[in-house]
């Protein structure tokens, strides 16, 4: 009874010296990843007043050099309206709001072992600008159809007579008609002659 006990006493130097030996091992890849420990807006959270910034906490200081934020809007339009500003383990981002939706904060950083740490953060802005309404282009008049202008009456093309052509036709006509009757009488004197010379 009286060994076990020295042996005991002497085992408890041993075993702190290995509780102090696991506490000063490097911490392992796991723990040496800086992680996202808070936002604001927090994430999944649902706003109906935009922030001036959106803020970013980590576990570690961030290095500004290899850190990338960026933060997108409704339809994937930027919504940052500055470059971040960095304060230890903090990020600030100006915040340019658009319409109301579903915005994202996309953020990417180094880790101590070289991995890089990615990860979003997104919110619900429950009001904001209104979309613009598409612009409708005012529907051109139709244009009038000219008024058909009415042709003017076409005078008869009356072929030009030279004067007097009627009366000089009239005139051979009953010169003509003259000649045969004068034929006709000299026919029936002539018959008459010959009668009367024929009688015994």
């Amino acid at each position: 009874m009286g060994g076990r006990v020295p042996r005991l006493v002497r085992a408890v130097p041993v075993l702190v010296g290995v509780a102090l030996g696991v506490a000063l091992l490097p911490a392992s890849p796991a723990l040496a990843h800086n992680s996202l420990t808070g936002s604001n807006p927090a994430n999944g959270a649902k706003v109906a007043t935009a922030p001036a910034a959106v803020e970013l906490r980590f576990l570690a200081k961030l290095d500004p050099g290899r850190t990338k934020i960026t933060v997108t809007g409704p339809d994937n339009i930027p919504a940052a309206g500055g470059e971040p500003t960095f304060s230890g383990s903090r990020v600030r981002v100006p915040f340019a709001p658009g319409a109301a939706g579903l915005y994202i904060v996309d953020y990417q950083l180094p880790s101590s072992d070289g991995h890089p740490v990615k990860g979003e953060v997104r919110f619900t802005l429950t009001t904001g600008t209104a979309a613009a309404p598409p612009s409708v282009s005012p529907s051109a008049s139709p244009t009038p159809s000219p008024t058909p202008t009415s042709a003017a009456p076409e005078s008869p093309s009356a072929t030009p007579v030279a004067a007097g052509t009627d009366d000089a036709g009239r005139g051979w006509l009953w010169a003509a008609a003259g000649g045969l009757v004068l034929l006709a009488a000299l026919a029936a004197g002539l018959f008459l002659r010959r009668r009367r010379s024929t009688r015994p």
